[in-house]
């Protein structure tokens, strides 16, 4: 069975759910598992009041008894702690409607004006509400099932911050693992000390001005076999499979898989990996090409980057148009982020792994986690017996 998920419910709305179908039975899952992740994703320097209301945790409603999958489709819950302040406005009763509260005008940067237009709708909220990040709590929810899924097969996920505001961490000498270990101990989520330093007094700077900040995440994937996903067609290419899955994270603009854009400017020698035999395994003498080649796993890491633009919502409003005049308007100033790139890169890892977990199951699938190992350990030997 194929992996899909959907998820519903709006920012301030009582909760945030998914429900995820194709998951194999018997993923030793317990709340912490995924707790630990959403928790992740309410940190970073730059962050807005929003965390300072919500405390993420996930509710079990389908699917898992005893701390195991079921095989059964997951259901997902997150309560929003802030709908207590908001259950009259965004009531779905149409009695409970409250007279007088402002309507919000398109704001720049946002899905706003192409939403009301799309659904008829004379107030930006009935768009931002669903628009919002705050959609990504779940998705980090359903990725934290993903990863745990993928690790259960030696599989690794790491994602941390490489960039924000053009400050880059520098440390091509430090391998993988020893760069998520230092992020998840920075503020900006970053390998990098000294590019931390910086990146926080860019970040006090915005906030002073009313204004905000982007950058650039990375996620690295370990232990991948080689040929997860396929050139046959075209949705099946795992590279455009997991630049799609970046590019759906709200405000980004930007996917790269290893050197990316600079292998534009290279000559090909300088951009295409030497294949070596050594030890009774294939490997590549450099990653420039980021683990993916022909659209499938070649064995190396996976390595994707994403550029995610400064939050749209500003405390020195832009200015829009009054839906109703057409006369200039500053935009409405919702309850925002100077900065949430630290908080992207658990997203970016939660979609990828999402859609790892998917091409995984297409290539080993089983009903049990038992079915799948037996096939993974099967195809394993078969490699190192090429």
């Amino acid at each position: 069975m194929k992996l899909r998920y959907l998820t519903a419910g709006e920012s301030h709305g009582p909760a945030l759910t998914a429900i995820v179908e194709g998951l194999p039975s018997n993923i030793e899952i317990s709340a912490d598992d995924i707790n630990r992740h959403l928790a992740r994703r309410q940190l970073g320097y730059g962050r807005g009041g929003r965390m300072k209301i919500e405390k993420d945790q996930v509710q079990f409603l389908s699917g898992v008894r005893w701390g195991k999958t079921l095989g059964s489709p997951v259901t997902l819950s997150i309560h929003n702690r802030d709908w207590e302040n908001w259950d009259k406005k965004m009531s779905p009763r149409a009695e409970d409607r409250v007279e007088g509260i402002a309507v919000v005008h398109p704001r720049p940067g946002h899905a706003d004006l192409s939403g009301m237009i799309k659904y008829h709708h004379d107030d930006a909220r009935n768009i931002l509400e669903r628009s919002s990040a705050r959609e990504t709590a779940v998705r980090v929810a359903v990725g934290a099932l993903c990863i745990k899924f993928l690790r259960d097969l030696d599989i690794e996920i790491m994602g941390y911050v490489s960039e924000i505001a053009g400050i880059a961490a520098s440390g091509d000498d430090v391998d993988f693992r020893e760069r998520f270990a230092r992020s998840e101990q920075s503020a900006c989520r970053t390998f990098d000390a000294g590019a931390e330093k910086r990146m926080i007094e860019a970040i006090d700077q915005a906030k002073q001005a009313g204004d905000s900040l982007g950058g650039v995440v990375e996620v690295v994937v370990l232990g991948a076999p080689a040929g997860i996903g396929s050139y046959v067609h075209w949705d099946r290419r795992l590279d455009g499979r997991l630049a799609g899955a970046v590019m759906s994270i709200q405000a980004f603009k930007g996917v790269e898989v290893g050197a990316g854009f600079d292998a534009a400017r290279r000559p090909g020698s300088q951009v295409h990996d030497e294949i070596a035999y050594a030890d009774g395994a294939f490997f590549r003498k450099s990653n420039r090409a980021g683990g993916l080649e022909g659209g499938m796993t070649n064995g190396e890491a996976i390595v994707i980057r994403g550029a995610m633009k400064p939050i749209p919502t500003l405390y020195t409003p832009l200015e829009t148009v009054d839906m109703q005049n057409k006369a200039p308007f500053k935009a409405t100033v919702e309850r925002s982020d100077v900065c949430a790139v630290p908080a992207a890169a658990v997203v970016a890892e939660a979609v990828v792994a999402i859609t790892l977990a998917e091409a995984v199951l297409e290539k080993f699938g089983g009903d049990s986690m038992e079915d799948i190992r037996e096939s993974l350990e099967r195809y394993n030997s078969y490699v190192r017996s090429v």
